[in-house]
């Protein structure tokens, strides 16, 4: 009879679940054909976005896409090859938390803290205040807990900037809060 020998250690040693190829989840900045921004989108996006030769690379990372047949670079700024008319009537864009904090400096606009914001009401809608751009600036929780539901005047609590509707730079900067140094060039002065 004969014996069977294994050539596996006789301590099996505990076997590791199979990770996926990490997904890069980087964001895309997108120009208009006339250099402009107007855009921030996906890796996947802008990739397919060049491959269609809808638009054209700019700026590439070190890194590289790769599929089976195609080894694409990285993209990190796209230009779209067609203008895309792009309305720029900023006050008829929704007013989000983000976009408010974005367009603040992400700084409360009464005592300039960086931490616990919130949105506040300049004019309270209590008192007749609308929820428009006009009105509402970045606040931390202490300061909005203290003006309450009062005029600035009646506290004395005035925003440091006068509340505007922000240009469209300020959504670019709501779609990732840290901007790549490639983006730079690219982007108002404002907006960096």
């Amino acid at each position: 009879m004969k014996t069977l020998t294994s050539s596996a250690p006789s301590e099996y040693a505990p076997r590791l679940p199979r990770q996926r190829p990490a997904r890069d989840t980087g964001r895309v900045l997108v120009l208009n054909a006339t250099y402009e921004p107007i855009n921030v989108c996906s890796v996947r996006r802008a990739a397919i976005l060049l491959l269609k030769e809808k638009a054209e690379m700019i700026e590439r990372s070190d890194s590289e896409l790769r599929s089976e047949r195609q080894v694409l670079a990285r993209p990190i700024v796209i230009r779209l090859r067609l203008y895309v008319n792009v309305p720029r009537d900023s006050s008829k864009r929704k007013i989000t938390r983000r976009a408010v904090f974005a367009r603040d400096g992400w700084a409360c606009q009464y005592c300039g803290t960086r931490s616990s914001l919130t949105v506040d009401h300049v004019i309270p809608r209590s008192k007749g205040g609308l929820s428009t751009w006009e009105n509402i600036v970045a606040s931390c929780a202490p300061c909005n807990r203290r003006k309450a539901d009062r005029l600035p005047a009646q506290i004395n609590m005035h925003p440091r900037k006068s509340p505007r509707v922000p240009g469209p730079h300020v959504f670019i900067t709501v779609a990732t809060q840290k901007i790549p140094a490639a983006w730079l060039q690219w982007l108002p002065a404002e907006a960096a």
